[in-house]
């Protein structure tokens, strides 16, 4: 999303809406699967010599499970506000907030980038519904079984031992 400077200087309250395509970051290591189009809301405002730029970013990522590694959606809704100074004088610092307009087009892609991979929680959760849709009931050498399935079998092995304690159990009561 870029804005000619031109434009910003010379309208005051400059509102753009578009929609950007950051489907790069799903190459980066960032565990974001897959990012549909992010829509942007971008409003300015020049003020002390400064470019006020609210941006309004939705959109809807597809994160892993923290606990089975499938496919959760993950909507996102971010409120922001980015300063930018013209002034050719001004030397931007590590720490400060304000960043400095490099040319004549203001670029705000990597602005968007950084706040959508500042938005990523720690974990996403799947629902029940969408772990049992997707959990295997068997495979090599295994399958899943219930309660009664489980139930407490003796080893062919142990029979007679469990009918002797089972005998003993008798004569003592």
């Amino acid at each position: 999303m870029k804005i000619p400077l031109q434009k910003l200087i010379h309208s005051d309250g400059l509102t753009i809406e578009a929609t950007v395509d950051l489907s790069e970051l799903e190459q980066q290591n960032n565990d974001i699967r897959k990012i549909g189009p992010v829509n942007v809301k971008c409003e300015s405002l020049k003020q002390d010599g400064l470019f006020h730029i609210n941006l309004h970013i939705t959109g809807e990522m597809i994160l892993p499970c923290a606990r089975t590694l499938i496919d959760v959606p993950y909507q996102f809704d971010i409120q922001t506000l980015e300063l930018f100074s013209d002034d050719q004088y001004f030397e931007e610092s590590d720490e400060s907030d304000i960043h400095k307009i490099e040319g004549e087009i203001l670029d705000l892609e990597p602005y968007i980038k950084e706040n959508v991979i500042l938005e990523i929680p720690f974990r996403v959760y799947a629902s029940e519904d969408q772990i049992e849709e997707n959990a295997l009931s068997s495979g090599d050498g295994w399958s899943v079984m219930t309660e009664e399935q489980n139930a407490d079998k003796i080893d062919p092995r142990m029979a007679k031992l469990q009918s002797l304690l089972n005998d003993q159990k008798n004569e003592n009561q």
